[in-house]
């Protein structure tokens, strides 16, 4: 957990008053995906609202939830819970459990997670877990929160719902509100909810430990999801059961790669902070652009172009990666191609002998880097050499 020297570090990098900001699964999933970025771990890890930064550095986010499909997802989700979570249980059972009888609304222990702060609820919820376990019966835990360490910074975690089964399982469920259409949804859409729930089932593992220790039973956390979406186009629940063990074992070892947030603080300037000095309304910023894009720039990013889909501070990465002319632009799988080329302009000077010299070969005169570029080039002088010149006579493609 974080040291008393790091949370005043953070708590300056906020601002004076300014409240950290809770970063949840989503977020953790996008960041657990591009562990090089120390960006965005220092300004996940220190609760900073990214969205508001790049709307102050003038790159706004272009993506985010519409209200709409907000309050529809809130309406799908009571539905699925309703009357005691009866219908939730009996889809985990047809999908989970078939052939089983799926237990009756008051064999379901439904525990009050209510409690003051994060570390409260994040306790509440563990006791729940502990209890139910113990007693050997079924329980439906709604919204419980979950801690998890990242970076060495604490997150807490918030899944949908969580299923004790009598035999000591735990079951994570996940409610989106995209149709399952046919039995199958969008596979990007599913991939995106499987790493979210592989955060959850990474955060539960950590509790379960404890658990098993104190009740002295078997715990074991399902690797095995149960996504519940409307089924075809109508407002009716059904069901899947998803493995995220591929998701787990990614989302863990990127995790644990994660530079720890106080090695990244540490070798910030002193007076580095974020604070947007927001103006009485809440909502304004007051300082200046170039300050703030000051601070950014002071700690390294990791951009590519999945980013858009993930970061708030994305427009404003993609903005000054093409100012350099980084490679980065081109997309993760360009890069690696390139070797030790950073800059486009190195790969077109590398690519012919009509630009400027390339600089020093970071692998020797034979980098695979440069050869391929160069036999490239070649390749399209050669076929641009076999287009035949248009007649004088024949008009220009417009």
């Amino acid at each position: 957990m974080a040291t008393p020297g790091l949370r005043q570090r953070l708590t300056e990098l906020r601002g004076p008053g300014v409240r950290p900001r809770s970063l949840d699964a989503r977020a953790l999933a996008a960041l657990a995906a591009n562990p090089g970025c120390r960006r965005r771990a220092l300004l996940d890890g220190a609760g900073i609202d990214k969205g508001a930064l790049a709307q102050a550095l003038g790159s706004p986010a272009a993506y985010g939830q519409s209200q709409f499909a907000f309050v529809r997802g809130n309406a799908f989700e009571a539905r699925v819970k309703a009357d005691g979570g009866t219908e939730l249980l009996r889809l985990l059972h047809e999908r989970l459990a078939p052939g089983t009888p799926a237990p009756s609304p008051d064999e379901v222990a439904t525990p009050d997670l209510s409690a003051a702060g994060p570390e409260g609820r994040a306790a509440r919820t563990a006791l729940a877990l502990r209890e139910a376990t113990a007693a050997g019966g079924w329980a439906l835990l709604d919204h419980p929160l979950l801690a998890v360490e990242v970076a060495g910074s604490p997150a807490y975690v918030e899944p949908d719902a969580v299923v004790v089964h009598p035999d000591g399982g735990w079951t994570v469920v996940e409610i989106k509100s995209f149709p399952m259409i046919d039995g199958s949804a969008d596979a990007a859409k599913v991939g995106a909810a499987a790493r979210q729930a592989a955060v959850y089932v990474l955060a539960l593992e950590q509790v379960a430990g404890h658990v098993g220790a104190r009740t002295g039973r078997a715990v074991r956390v399902r690797d095995r999801v149960l996504l519940v979406c409307p089924k075809d186009f109508s407002n009716l629940p059904t069901a899947a059961a998803v493995d995220v063990r591929k998701q787990l074992a990614t989302t863990r070892r990127q995790l644990t790669r994660l530079t720890r947030v106080e090695e990244i603080a540490a070798v910030l300037p002193a007076e580095t902070t974020f604070d947007l000095r927001l103006a009485d309304d809440g909502k304004t910023a007051t300082r200046p652009p170039e300050e703030l894009a000051e601070a950014v720039e002071a700690v390294g990013a990791a951009y590519a172009p999945e980013c858009l889909a993930a970061c708030e501070l994305a427009f404003h990465c993609r903005k000054r990666s093409r100012q350099d002319g980084a490679v980065e632009a081109l997309g993760r799988g360009v890069r690696g191609e390139l070797g030790g080329l950073r800059t486009i302009g190195e790969v077109l000077a590398a690519a012919g002998p009509d630009g400027p010299e390339p600089p020093a070969d970071p692998d020797g005169p034979d980098d695979p880097a440069v050869v391929a570029l160069r036999r490239a080039a070649a390749l399209r002088a050669e076929a641009l050499a076999a287009v035949p010149a248009q007649r004088a006579e024949e008009p220009g493609c417009h």
